[in-house]
């Protein structure tokens, strides 16, 4: 799982309107969400003085409603990197069952978890894409945050290197994420079974 560090704030307004027009957004509409985020401006109250107005040269507004959306615009091109590592083998997912697509990440909010191979092959190629991530979106990853976490047949070995290799803490046991179960195994029922409890609890509320 990883953390970006100050996500919001370190947002390159340059980098996100880039990604608009790749997307296919409107001139109009990407004229007009450039005004939502550009025409910020700020004021320091310090013992009860306050400075003259400023305006920011990059970042999003916390608890804005449109910044979160805004913010998933910007990690497309990380998504893109993975998706393109994926396609020619480079980086592998994992499948729920024989049926599904292949996974190889997942974003919610300011955080990501990306789902790979435990070997050192796919340690270098993830940090090659977060490199090439940072360095044209200004996002950074907070190692400090991020975890890794491995299956029970990955050897204490190739755990221990991949540990140091992407410099991130390991995590023994990710028992939920975002309020979920992470590991469902076979009990299916069971390990949701507090969540159906909860809604049934607020339906009869």
């Amino acid at each position: 799982m990883l953390d970006m560090n100050k996500a919001y704030d370190r947002v390159e307004w340059g980098f996100l309107e880039g990604m608009m027009k790749h997307m296919g957004f409107a001139s109009e509409w990407i004229s007009l969400i450039k005004h939502c985020f550009s025409s910020v401006s700020y004021i320091v109250n310090f013992n009860g003085s306050s400075s003259e107005k400023f305006f920011p040269q990059r970042g999003l507004r916390q608890g804005d409603p449109l910044s979160p959306y805004l913010f998933l615009i910007c990690t497309e091109g990380f998504s893109a990197l993975l998706n393109s590592a994926a396609q020619t083998g480079k980086l592998r997912g994992v499948k729920v069952c024989r049926e599904s697509p292949v996974v190889n990440h997942l974003f919610f909010a300011d955080d990501s978890i990306i789902f790979g191979d435990a070997n050192e092959i796919g340690g270098r190629v993830l940090i090659d894409i977060l490199k090439r991530y940072e360095n044209v979106s200004e996002q950074k990853i907070n190692l400090d945050k991020s975890q890794i976490f491995f299956s029970s047949n990955v050897s204490d070995i190739s755990c221990s290197r991949l540990v140091q290799m992407l410099g991130v803490q390991r995590s023994l046991c990710m028992e939920r994420y975002l309020g979920l179960p992470t590991m469902v195994g076979r009990k299916k029922k069971g390990a949701f079974q507090h969540i159906c409890d909860r809604i049934r609890m607020k339906v009869q509320s």
